[in-house]
């Protein structure tokens, strides 16, 4: 169990600095785990979605996503925007971080601790991601990774909400099902595009 605040998870106590710097080593093949080769393919996306599609899928306004990809928030991971003309291109993961952190805010979560959770996901492995349950007193976000921290959390009276990142992850699925995705090297449209065939494959090799 991991805390993304200043605060110790009560399973720990690993402050979300030594965790960031845990999965940092694993990226670059200094750790166990996954290996670099086997992180979220963030550079070869293949399929990008717009501004309007990132906040169809997730519930946020326009102006949301602007200002938080402007103040490096949530940043797209796949094209950001070069000026006027361009259109920002946000990856899979990157729709289900910010419907996340939408989440996150709507219940009151500082601002700083956000900013911790966003990096700590953004760092890890789409098959991490689905195993993983983020759990928050209001003040600091805890990273779950099993049942058992979920009940010591709860039991430990500081668990508030939670949010099971694997069922965002398929409404983040679904939402694009029925939404235009673009084809990273070609700009094509595709109407309706599912990903999660792909990323299901992603998500085996990652195991």
């Amino acid at each position: 169990m991991r805390s993304t605040g200043d605060g110790m998870a009560a399973g720990g106590p690993y402050p979300m600095r030594a965790a960031l710097a845990r999965n940092a080593a694993v990226a670059s093949g200094g750790g166990t785990g996954e290996t670099a080769g086997q992180e979220p393919e963030e550079a070869g996306e293949s399929v990008g979605y717009r501004g309007p599609t990132a906040c169809a899928a997730t519930g946020i306004t326009y102006r949301q996503l602007d200002y938080w990809a402007r103040t490096g928030l949530v940043e797209p991971s796949i094209r950001p925007a070069y000026g006027s003309g361009t259109q920002r291109l946000y990856s899979f993961k990157d729709v289900v971080v910010l419907k996340i952190v939408k989440r996150l805010l709507d219940t009151g979560v500082s601002l700083q601790n956000i900013r911790t959770a966003v990096q700590h996901l953004r760092s890890t492995g789409p098959a991490e991601l689905a195993r993983m349950t983020l759990m928050s007193d209001g003040a600091t976000v805890y990273e779950c990774t099993s049942p058992d921290e979920v009940v010591d959390l709860l039991q430990g009276g500081q668990g508030i909400f939670g949010i099971a990142v694997g069922v965002v992850w398929r409404d983040v699925e679904s939402g694009l099902s029925q939404l235009h995705g673009e084809r990273v090297d070609t700009g094509e449209t595709l109407v309706g595009h599912n990903p999660g065939d792909e990323l299901a494959r992603r998500r085996n090799r990652a195991v």
